[in-house]
């Protein structure tokens, strides 16, 4: 009778130690950071072929097309300008009102349209979720990637007319570009976070509109900021000041105008600009790591 080969059954290992040994592992385990960070390098053309494609279905059916990331801050610029600037006369207050108020709301404009894209990345794509296997973190980092070109070229304009009104280039400027990385990154951990807030608490996107005006007054984007310092002391001012958003306006307007009114020292707004950076990165991205294997469900 010939010899037959009995394949090793594992006889007295437990269902773990068994899964262990044929590199098997539980379904729908969410993986470690740093696997997911991985994970997530490994979809990065994924993530660009998304963000182009979000750019293309906004704007390609318009007439003028991409054109309309240049003119959507520069007109509302403009209408804050004769609003704030000339019928309140908050131009009183600065040398350079024009490029004062564009450089706010350029800079907020930014911000404000990760938080309104990123509450309904998963939300808006529970289709293509459900149809496809892939970090869900691909999703608000498109976001971010498509509200990045667009805010480079806002940036170009902004140059301009802090060129046009007066202001000359100096070797300051180049304080321009950490002030943008700062500030991507952090909206990055904000939209990451507003992703999953998003997808648990629906109504949020009724509030958003009015969190974000509120912020728009709380960050001295349409009248000096010197203003907060008349009106408020102590524990109050503290707290609008410590705002991160006006914290890169004032940057951004510190790197781009001369003898412009700062909420505080230079030294100090980019320590804080740092530190608000690491803490909402860092937070929001674990933040939404750990509802990974929720997002499209029930």
């Amino acid at each position: 009778m010939p010899e037959t080969a009995v394949a090793d059954t594992g006889a007295g290992l437990s269902l773990k130690e068994l899964a262990r040994r044929h590199g098997l592992s539980a379904s729908g385990r969410l993986p470690s950071l740093p696997e997911y960070t991985r994970y997530l390098w490994s979809y990065r053309h994924f993530i660009r072929a998304h963000s182009s494609a979000r750019t293309s279905s906004a704007l390609g059916h318009t007439r003028l097309g991409m054109l309309w990331q240049v003119l959507t801050p520069m007109i509302n610029a403009a209408v804050y300008y004769v609003i704030f600037g000339v019928i309140l006369g908050g131009r009183n207050g600065v040398d350079n009102f024009i490029a004062y108020l564009c450089a706010g709301v350029f800079v907020f404009g930014f911000t404000q349209a990760v938080v309104g894209q990123g509450s309904n990345a998963i939300t808006g794509n529970l289709g293509l979720i459900r149809a496809l296997h892939f970090p869900r973190g691909s999703l608000p980092l498109s976001v971010v990637l498509v509200e990045v070109r667009n805010y480079v070229v806002a940036l170009l304009v902004l140059m301009g007319i802090v060129l046009l009104t007066g202001e000359p280039i100096t070797p300051q400027w180049l304080l321009l570009i950490p002030v943008v990385f700062l500030h991507s990154i952090f909206n990055t951990g904000l939209t990451m976070f507003m992703a999953r807030f998003g997808s648990k608490v629906r109504d949020i996107k009724q509030l958003i509109p009015f969190i974000m005006r509120f912020w728009l007054y709380g960050s001295a984007v349409l009248y000096p900021v010197t203003l907060f310092e008349q009106h408020l002391d102590g524990w109050a001012l503290a707290l609008v000041e410590a705002n991160p958003l006006l914290i890169f306006i004032e940057l951004t307007r510190h790197s781009l105008m001369e003898d412009v009114p700062l909420a505080g020292n230079p030294t100090l707004l980019w320590i804080q600009a740092v530190v608000w950076t690491v803490v909402v990165s860092i937070g929001g991205y674990i933040y939404f790591w750990r509802g990974e294997k929720g997002y499209g469900r029930g």
